[in-house]
């Protein structure tokens, strides 16, 4: 008995494409994809180029007294790890428009991808958010009394700005690379793929990703509505309005992935697969991912007096981790077993 690959590609055309055919024959969009190639690419030298500043030992837009320079050692290995992300990023820009890049297994560049969306969706959502906020006169970008200084504000607009110009780039990048590659499995309706395509151990995963995305949408929005238990008093009483963005965006983000995988499982009236596919993977890429990262950052300080992380937020931290995956699981099987169910070329 014959085992179908995950994700295979696309049933083959009859007959051997023409030499010269297959580059432009994958995908119409070369030129496209060259241009936002060169733009993700791009987008990623003001972040790497502070980085590679502060690795040197320049303190290039870190200001005098910044709790950034409490502990050399850590912001050192910090920056490298960091460094090393955003050159990830360049890689997956490379994977995504050269032949190369057709030939991995497909886990080789869904998880990475899956990473970089989950670390980069809650900065072009909510940046733009707060900057928004700021300029209606809702929320100010004044510090609270006794907070030290952290970062100079026109490095926030740099960085932030290349990431969201990354994100932009990659988006549509993937979108062109998984169209091709993958489109056949998300053809048709959630009708269609709800019965056969859901087996009890899906159901089990999408019940818990529900419970716990509710568990840590409920401290987070604790949190964002003014209550200050279970943050150390330090973060207590340095906490901003765009804090409170940040908090409300992690609800939503676990709300978005839930929501994905209950319309691939609904009855009633069938949706379009795309759309509920694209919830359950943005929401649980960044629920997860960055969660993930606010649980590394916590632990480098659990011995860091007033502005040690607290018990709750580790949890609220690991339980937005455990939400990602399952959720990441369940979708991962959910492809594998429409892959199955196709008939072979």
């Amino acid at each position: 008995m014959s085992r179908t690959p995950l994700f295979p590609p696309p049933p083959a055309s009859a007959g051997p494409a023409p030499h010269g055919a297959q580059e432009h024959g994958w995908d119409d969009h070369v030129t496209v994809r060259r241009l936002l190639r060169a733009l993700a690419i791009a987008a990623c030298a003001p972040y790497l180029s502070l980085k590679v500043a502060w690795l040197a030992g320049s303190r290039i837009g870190i200001p005098q007294g910044s709790t950034l320079l409490d502990d050399d050692m850590i912001l050192k290995a910090a920056n490298a790890v960091t460094v090393l992300m955003d050159l990830g990023v360049i890689g997956l820009a490379l994977l995504l428009t050269r032949p190369w890049g057709r030939r991995i297994p497909s886990w080789l560049l869904l998880l990475p991808m899956w990473g970089a969306t989950g670390l980069l969706i809650p900065v072009m959502a909510g940046f733009p958010a707060q900057l928004l906020l700021r300029a209606l006169g809702v929320t100010s970008a004044e510090k609270p009394s006794g907070a030290g200084p952290f970062l100079a504000e026109w490095v926030f607009q740099v960085v932030y700005g290349g990431f969201i110009v990354q994100g932009l780039a990659l988006g549509a990048l993937f979108t062109l690379y998984a169209r091709r590659r993958w489109g056949h499995l998300w053809q048709g309706d959630t009708g269609e793929a709800a019965g056969a395509l859901w087996g009890r151990g899906q159901q089990l995963a999408a019940g818990a990703a529900a419970l716990l995305a509710v568990a840590q949408a409920g401290v987070h929005l604790m949190w964002a509505s003014g209550s200050r238990d279970g943050l150390p008093p330090t973060l207590a009483g340095q906490y901003t309005a765009d804090m409170a963005v940040q908090d409300a965006a992690y609800a939503l983000y676990g709300a978005l992935a839930v929501t994905g995988l209950v319309l691939l499982r609904r009855g009633g009236r069938a949706l379009p697969l795309r759309g509920p596919l694209l919830l359950a993977g943005v929401g649980s890429s960044a629920v997860g991912c960055w969660g993930a990262w606010m649980l590394a950052a916590s632990l480098l300080r659990l011995h860091d007096g007033d502005r040690a992380a607290t018990g709750l937020m580790m949890i609220t931290y690991s339980v937005q981790v455990i939400v990602g995956l399952l959720v990441l699981a369940a979708g991962a099987r959910f492809f594998s077993r429409r892959a199955a169910s196709e008939p072979a070329s």
